[in-house]
């Protein structure tokens, strides 16, 4: 038996011929032959989901050669290798057991030997030819086995150097196919990696290229019973399945696995692949270096996926992903092809997207009475089974018990009064919808025989991401239904029994018309995260819950615009001429009415006039009586000799029995401390000053701005929408409780009879008009 040379850092396995062992099982799927590999124990399952790639301990990452060699082909992509080297130095510190797969050097042996030749043949040309000569050198073809050789000890150098800068040591080995066939070396390889990965080294592992066979063609995949070590693809799944990995990602130079050829119009990224599912996916041409096409990426996969190993295939090039695909992948992120043995019941959402869309299509085709009549049967399946419903909800409180706080609980909490409720509210709806898709806003005559005109249309398809809300979801459902919009719904699981059954009555009600498809609950393991990068899908995302939820949102959303407010910091001002009788009415009944309310107040400012006032006292009296915590700004504690906690921020939502107050000297000091510390959602001014309050009015820039009423009243239903998707208190667009004209866009319908631009020109037969018609009003029963 040989045993394995240490050489400075460095392990060689040196094989002498032997014959592979027999085969002792041969497992197919589809139509491609594998085989179980014969180990040590017996291979564990793969991960079946991607978020449980997180729990990876053992991971192999495989280099190919195009991710690490430069576009020229010769010598090494520096900055690009710095950053993988990173990454797997992160997960490494993290405590996972970490192998590299890697190519290069051949790339980085052919930058040394041209150099070498072109300084020789330089010096030996200009002693014999003269200077002249020079720019005639030619490069001969260099043997990749000879580039090999000669850049395999500056690879793993430059691997050493980089790992040194995060107190990390690696290792390399180097292999072929013959170490794999013969027992001992399998035995010697095996130790040496698991000694290795027990010293906290890092393997990097490579074919031996300068001694190994010239590549044969794919004769495992015509029957051969093992996956041949011919490239770095299938050593990389060999090693994986040898050593009991529990992630194999392979870095390519392309996003993973397309059902048509990469780069073509209709080539779509396939998010799983499955077993079996060879036929779905075309192979195009090999990366522009190394060995290995797709295919046999997709081969050794499988093969690695069959020996218990998961496996993501992925982009490791692209400059705007390279520096952290892997540390994306291992947090379950959608990135590349995952591999997974396990296919999911449904759809995935990537197909409910499509579903949504094309129902959402049908659903703006329909007429108006149509689209009230799906609401109205909707509003009466939401009374007719309230037995269902609270029974479903009374599961979800249950096993929420202990794992919620008390205004979550309340929130997840349906009623037969929330039901009621509901049901008049998605009637209202219905009655608005008779006037909202197909609307004409305006109409032009641009010339003679040519009209123009601007009419409503739906969005597209809306994701709506809420928490612990279930009576969001027919409310938000009766908005796209009534606007002509497809509809994906990703719920709590929290609220997953709510939303199991309000969601069948919603297509319950969609299939009387044969729009079922139109709205989707997203019941797959998809994180929010990857769920905003359907950037082709999803037209708007509009977050309902947190104000972390909400701001998450805002930054993972990518190309798609989200509508929405990350915060309900909620202003009331008292002023000096305010009504006794009215100010703890108001400020009751708009902290303590529902404190975890969006639209709840949080901030209580009072003119400095007010204080030690009777109308103070009263003030302060109804929050304690009502249990409500008080925190003191820094000029009201400066009032103060005894004053309470001082506010660690006047930017707070509480969502709690918790209130700040504060004092300013004018109307004018209150609106420069609502801009400031404000969220331009909800402000109120109480005071029987009209100027004062028309001033306060016209001055406070939120999205909904009060006089001498309750926040509260910054509601879709209570403003007479029926309902509300959320409160947006972006600049742009719906603003405010966004309702179902919230919902919609416009395009333009332009009709003539053979008009071209030229006749318009300065010598053309035509003029313009742009004639104002007038808009039809559409007859509303």
């Amino acid at each position: 038996m040989e045993e394995a040379a240490k050489y400075c850092g460095h392990f060689f396995f040196q094989s002498d011929p032997v014959q592979p062992p027999a085969v002792r099982h041969v497992r197919s799927w589809s139509n491609i032959p594998f085989i179980t590999v014969p180990l040590s124990r017996a291979h564990g399952k793969p991960f079946a989901h991607r978020s449980e790639l997180k729990h990876a301990k053992r991971i192999v990452v495989k280099l190919g050669s195009a991710v690490v060699t430069r576009g020229d082909e010769c010598g090494l992509a520096l900055g690009r290798l710095a950053s993988i080297v990173e990454q797997v130095s992160v997960l490494q510190n993290q405590g996972r057991e970490m192998m590299l797969v890697t190519s290069g050097a051949v790339a980085f042996g052919k930058q040394r030997l041209r150099h070498e030749i072109l300084l020789s043949q330089s010096v030996r040309q200009a002693l014999h030819s003269g200077q002249n000569q020079l720019k005639e050198l030619a490069i001969p073809v260099l043997e990749a086995r000879a580039c090999a050789a000669a850049g395999q000890s500056g690879l793993m150098a430059l691997y050493e150097a980089m790992f040194t800068q995060y107190s990390i040591c690696a290792a390399q080995i180097l292999v072929t196919n013959l170490d794999f066939h013969d027992e001992q070396k399998r035995r010697n390889l095996n130790g040496t990696l698991h000694e290795l990965l027990r010293m906290n080294i890092v393997p990097i592992v490579n074919t031996n290229d300068a001694v190994v066979p010239p590549a044969e063609p794919n004769s495992d995949l015509q029957g051969v019973n093992v996956i041949s070590v011919k490239d770095n693809d299938s050593l990389a799944a060999r090693l994986a399945v040898e050593m009991k990995t529990d992630l194999l990602i392979v870095l390519s130079d392309v996003e993973g696995l397309f059902d048509s050829p990469p780069g073509t119009d209709d080539a779509k990224l396939i998010d799983i692949f499955y077993p079996g599912d060879q036929q779905s996916v075309t192979f195009g041409t090999k990366s522009r270096v190394g060995l290995g096409g797709m295919e046999a990426k997709v081969k050794a996969a499988l093969w690695a996926l069959q020996g218990g190993t998961s496996v993501v295939i992925a982009n490791g090039t692209h400059p705007k992903v390279s520096g952290h695909v892997i540390t994306d992948i291992v947090e379950g992120k959608k990135v590349g092809t995952f591999f997974s043995e396990v296919k999911p019941a449904g759809p995935t959402v990537e197909q409910q997207g499509e579903m949504a869309r094309s129902g959402g299509r049908m659903l703006a085709t329909l007429e108006p009475e149509q689209r009230a009549e799906i609401i109205h049967h909707l509003a009466d399946l939401l009374t007719d089974q309230r037995e269902e419903i609270l029974l479903a909800n009374k599961k979800d409180l249950e096993e929420a018990e202990g794992r919620l706080a008390t205004p979550l609980l309340k929130r997840l909490s349906l009623s037969t009064s929330k039901l009621n409720s509901l049901a008049i509210g998605l009637r209202q709806i219905a009655a608005s919808s008779q006037d909202s898709v197909g609307r004409v806003l305006r109409r032009t005559r641009i010339a003679k025989n040519l009209e123009l005109e601007q009419v409503t249309v739906p969005i597209g398809v809306l994701l709506v991401i809420f928490e612990s809300r279930p009576d969001c979801l027919p409310q938000v459902a009766a908005l796209a239904i009534a606007s002509g919009n497809g509809l994906l719904l990703k719920g709590g699981k929290e609220a997953a029994h709510s939303n199991r059954i309000l969601h069948l009555l919603t297509q319950e009600a969609l299939s009387i018309h044969g729009v079922k498809d139109a709205i989707q609950l997203v019941n797959t393991r998809e994180e929010v995260e990857d769920l905003c990068r359907l950037d082709k899908i999803i037209d708007l995302i509009i977050p309902r819950g947190s104000s972390q939820l909400v701001r998450d949102i805002q930054k993972a959303a990518k190309g798609i615009p989200v509508m929405g407010h990350s915060e309900g910091i909620c202003h009331m001002y008292v002023d000096s001429e305010a009504s006794v009788d009215k100010v703890t009415r108001l400020v009751r009944d708009s902290k303590c009415e529902y404190p975890a309310a969006c639209n709840a107040l949080e901030t209580l400012l009072i003119h400095r006039d007010l204080l030690r006032t009777p109308l103070f006292d009263q003030i302060i009296d109804m929050l304690r009586v009502e249990q409500v915590k008080i925190h003191a700004g820094p000029k009201f504690a400066s009032y103060l000799t005894f004053s309470p906690s001082e506010v660690k921020s006047l930017r707070t939502e509480y969502g709690d029995l918790e209130v700040c107050i504060e004092v300013v000297d004018s109307v004018q000091e209150a609106i420069d401390h609502i801009h400031k510390y404000g969220s331009s959602h909800t402000d109120v001014i109480v005071t029987e000053n009209e100027k004062t309050a028309e001033f306060f009015l016209q001055h406070v820039d939120s999205a909904c701005v009060f006089w001498n009423a309750s926040t509260r009243f910054s509601d879709g239903y209570r403003f007479g929408l029926g309902a509300e998707v959320g409160i947006s208190t972006s600049r742009i667009h719906a603003r405010g409780p966004v309702g179902l004209e919230g919902l919609l866009t416009t395009k333009w319908l332009l009709r003539g009879q053979d008009h071209v631009v030229s006749d318009f020109s300065e010598h053309g037969s035509l003029k313009y008009l742009h004639e104002n018609l007038p808009v039809p009003q559409r007859n509303i029963s």
